[in-house]
């Protein structure tokens, strides 16, 4: 069987006391196309990071809207948190195509299920890792109106942590997974027949999964786990913390109550600063936490508060706002201005060298007011479009842009102050359940640009600079603008075409489709772009391919 994109991108990032040795050479290879590979120290720091939003994505975890736990959600849409009714066989196409085209752009593309499977056949410390995580999930608990005095000696064993450990020792991983994906509570009663006990069962399935964005955030420092506001999303914090600590990305710290801090409320923007969103979701307690603990790694803390909305399709900064290049973002047109019923208001932090404690250094700053104060030219997004998921944009780095609505996408093309590359998916089956590509993305490591190897450096041509109009777009087959390279950014840096070293691009690529089938050097799915991509790895190599294989066996 064909090792799945997912998979190779798993045994790229893994740590390597979980690749088998006829996979080593194979990852070290692949290795070679690492921006950052050379100096251990900036290996290790660079492992989880994220310093600005502009800067190139290498690894991405999401997690496939597929099994048990989200049909489960879609039987009460509603009270699993989604806007609309789902369609899953749909949803599951709208993300494949969300994937592939991330892939396409070079990035390392994870699933949560395949960094659970990992290794685990093999390796028995994976297999007691992944059941101690079903244990947490999995409980037993007698019926109402039952008490363990009902049971006799011998079935009160069938009730204890003992047997639970010895059901899920026997359970294949696939069952494992399931598990801890459906978090079900088995209610026992005894039935004075058969086997002496019944049994009915209750589920808080893991329903939301699919927005891996929500459960942390990705800081200068690395990961830092967040607390979600809805009591039925907290497991999913614990889940996505054991995929990091499983693939060897730090999780520096997290937010303890009575804090929450939810993903889609943060940004990145650059080392000097760094933006929450606190209102609906995340709160104050969450930003001084970061702060106190240091978990930033930003000089400055823009807190950007909503004060006089809080509604749930505004719940998080990402829903109204977002980052489109170094010094171009849209909002939400509704919501800027002084005047504006709805208005966000800025609080500034500044860290203090001396102490390293943070001073409130600017207060109440609207929040249009404190962009372009920044720097920032700003995209206003229709009220009627932001419902459409117009600002839940992902910037895959250097202003190269998912889009989940043709007619925000064209309003940014047409911006003066942008210059980058937009591309257009088909999303709707994703976004009935309360968001777009942003939410459904964990950008878990950006390369920070002082440390990307330069294109000379890595025998690469520069390609020519772009002197001339290039306002070009191209059609999805339903009229999305499909992509566009604008000429107006005074920020060369900004543009995919110009110098910026793109993973991916040249000496072997590692994440394009089909790659066992492709002969070494020949070229990858979507290559006649940029960003070409190339590899041989497994050609032949039918060890390595069972050897591959074996790591995700269920």
């Amino acid at each position: 069987m064909k090792p799945s994109n997912s998979q190779l991108d798993v045994l790229d990032v893994a740590p390597q006391q979980l690749v088998p040795k006829a996979l080593k050479a194979i990852k070290s290879r692949r290795a070679g196309n690492s921006t950052i590979t050379g100096d251990p120290y900036i290996e290790q720091e660079c492992a989880a990071i994220q310093e600005h939003e502009n800067e190139q994505a290498e690894v991405v975890v999401v997690c496939e809207p597929e099994g048990t736990s989200l049909m489960m959600g879609g039987l009460h849409p509603r009270a699993s948190l989604y806007e609309r009714p789902v369609n899953l066989e749909s949803a599951k196409k709208a993300h494949s195509e969300f994937r592939r085209v991330m892939r396409e752009h070079g990035i390392k593309v994870l699933t949560v299920r395949d960094i659970l499977k990992y290794g685990v056949s093999d390796h028995m410390g994976a297999r007691v890792d992944l059941e101690e995580l079903a244990m947490k999930a999995l409980k037993y608990s007698m019926a109402e109106g039952f008490t363990h005095a009902d049971l006799n000696e011998q079935d009160r064993h069938y009730v204890s942590e003992e047997y639970k450990k010895e059901v899920l020792e026997h359970m294949s991983i696939h069952q494992l997974i399931d598990t801890i994906l459906i978090n079900p509570t088995v209610h026992i009663s005894p039935s004075y027949r058969d086997t002496g006990l019944s049994a009915s069962y209750t589920f808080k399935p893991l329903s939301n999964l699919v927005y891996t964005r929500d459960q942390q955030i990705t800081t200068c420092r690395g990961v830092v786990s967040g607390r979600l506001r809805s009591q039925q999303r907290q497991l999913e914090v614990e889940l996505m913390r054991f995929c990091f600590r499983k693939l060897g990305l730090p999780v520096v710290g997290e937010i303890e109550a009575p804090g929450y801090l939810e993903g889609g409320d943060f940004f990145p923007a650059g080392r000097d600063l760094a933006l929450v969103g606190i209102g609906l979701r995340s709160n104050f307690e969450a930003c001084h936490q970061l702060m106190e603990r240091d978990l930033l790694g930003t000089r400055r803390l823009a807190v950007v508060k909503d004060q006089f909305e809080q509604h749930q399709d505004r719940m998080h900064l990402d829903c109204v706002f977002s980052i489109l290049g170094d010094d171009c973002c849209l909002m939400m047109e509704e919501m800027m201005g002084e005047d504006s019923p709805t208005k966000r208001l800025v609080d500034e932090w500044t860290r203090d060298d001396a102490t390293g404690g943070y001073n409130l250094t600017r207060q109440n700053v609207e929040f249009s007011e404190f962009m372009r104060g920044e720097g920032y030219s700003i995209v206003p997004i229709k009220a009627e479009h932001q419902l459409k998921y117009g600002c839940n944009i992902l910037n895959l780095g250097n202003s190269r842009i998912i889009s989940v609505h043709a007619e925000t996408a064209r309003q940014i093309v047409r911006f003066p102050g942008f210059a980058g590359d937009v591309q257009t998916i088909a999303f709707d089956a994703i976004t009935s359940m309360y968001g777009a590509c942003h939410c459904s993305s964990a950008v878990v490591r950006r390369i920070p640009r002082r440390y990307e190897n330069t294109d000379v450096a890595r025998g690469m041509p520069v390609p020519a600079a772009d002197n001339g109009s290039t306002h070009t777009t191209s059609s999805n087959g339903d009229g999305a603008v499909a992509g566009h390279l604008g000429k107006h950014s005074s920020h060369t840096s900004s543009s995919p075409f110009h110098a910026i070293p793109i993973p991916g691009a040249g000496r072997g690529a590692t994440t394009a489709i089909d790659i066992v089938n492709r002969s070494s050097g020949s070229l990858g799915h979507g290559q006649s772009g940029p960003f070409p991509r190339s590899s041989g790895s497994f050609r032949n190599n039918a060890l390595a391919v069972e050897a591959l294989n074996r790591q995700f066996m269920e």
